[in-house]
């Protein structure tokens, strides 16, 4: 049992010998693993081949004659019944265009004012907007943050959005209606 243990202790590296292995086998290609097919590079080949083959290649063929010269801008095709290059402007239709089978153009309805809020509601958008605004203008004048501006930013932030959702209608016209599922 103590020959198995002397068996498993590491045993000490000649790092110079190790070291000479390296630098004598530095520039030469390793040999290849047991079982694994030799690579042949495209020279190699092309030198196999020609062992094996000593008959000369056959002669090329002729080139053909080259065309007649084209003038300057001849090689431009166009598709079929178009005439030269697209014209991408926009046309503007006139009246004479249109006949009474087409609709026009549509244009939209004026959208209509939007409606009046009150007082309450916008003093909480600017407590919305503006509390945030205050801290972020605090911040980049590097003011001191004292208890008064802390608490008017953050306050009048939170402070107007709860008045604004607190405000929020109830759209739902038949409140005490149960029947509003499908119906068979």
């Amino acid at each position: 049992m103590a020959e198995h243990d002397a068996d498993r202790e590491p045993q000490p590296i000649d790092e110079d010998a190790a070291w000479a292995a390296i630098v004598a086998g530095y520039g030469e290609e390793p040999s290849d693993p047991p079982g694994a097919k030799p690579f042949k590079s495209v020279e190699d080949l092309a030198l196999l081949e020609g062992d094996r083959n000593d008959t000369p290649p056959p002669p090329a063929p002729a080139a053909p004659e080259p065309p007649e010269p084209k003038p300057l801008g001849s090689s431009v095709v166009f598709a079929p019944g178009v005439g030269g290059p697209r014209d991408f402007s926009v046309a503007e239709p006139s009246d004479s265009d249109l006949d009474d089978t087409d609709e026009g153009h549509f244009i939209p309805p004026e959208p209509p004012p939007l409606p009046e809020t009150d007082v309450t509601a916008k003093f909480a958008w600017l407590a919305v907007i503006g509390g945030p605004l205050l801290m972020l203008l605090a911040a980049v004048l590097q003011w001191e943050f004292t208890w008064w501006l802390t608490t008017l930013g953050v306050g009048g932030f939170i402070g107007g959005f709860a008045t604004l959702v607190a405000r929020m209608t109830q759209d739902d016209e038949d409140g005490d209606d149960p029947g509003r599922g499908a119906v068979v």
